[in-house]
């Protein structure tokens, strides 16, 4: 079996809530592949789903080291912390989870969209140039 069955069987016997088979497995997937960020991910969720806050800081901060810019690395760690009874660092991961998501919804939205082919872009309107109102209050000078 590959990591990737193996990560899936773990995923599932999470999803069915059996906690201490999905870590059994997640740790298989890490040993063989240690840079699986979702197996990490999971496995610091999976203990926290069984009460074990320690364990599950741990391996948080695994994750983190993984992808320290990654918001739910940041959100899980809060909730970890909140756990256990430390509001001081949870409040600080929440704070990092916020500011990593505005970086994520900052990058998306200053992405810029260039066409292929320009005959497929529309159409630019040509300004127009201003017409101002009649002014009746000057009045044209007359010679005479």
């Amino acid at each position: 079996m590959d990591a990737q069955e193996q990560f899936d069987d773990a995923m599932f016997d999470f999803s069915q809530g059996k906690f201490e088979g999905a870590i059994t497995k997640l740790k298989n997937v890490l040993a063989v592949a240690p840079e699986n960020f979702d197996a990490q991910l999971a496995l610091g969720m999976a203990h926290y789903r069984l009460g074990d806050f320690a364990t599950a800081i741990a391996e948080g901060h695994k994750a983190e080291k993984l992808r320290p810019r990654e918001q739910l690395v940041h959100t899980n760690l809060s909730l970890f912390y909140m756990k256990s009874g430390d509001k001081v660092t949870a409040e600080k991961h929440g704070l990092q989870a916020k500011i990593e998501g505005w970086r994520e919804d900052g990058k998306n939205a200053g992405e810029k969209t260039v066409a292929v082919d320009a005959e497929l872009q529309i159409s630019k309107p040509t300004p127009q140039p201003m017409k101002f109102p009649s002014q009746p209050w000057k009045k044209k000078k007359t010679e005479g």
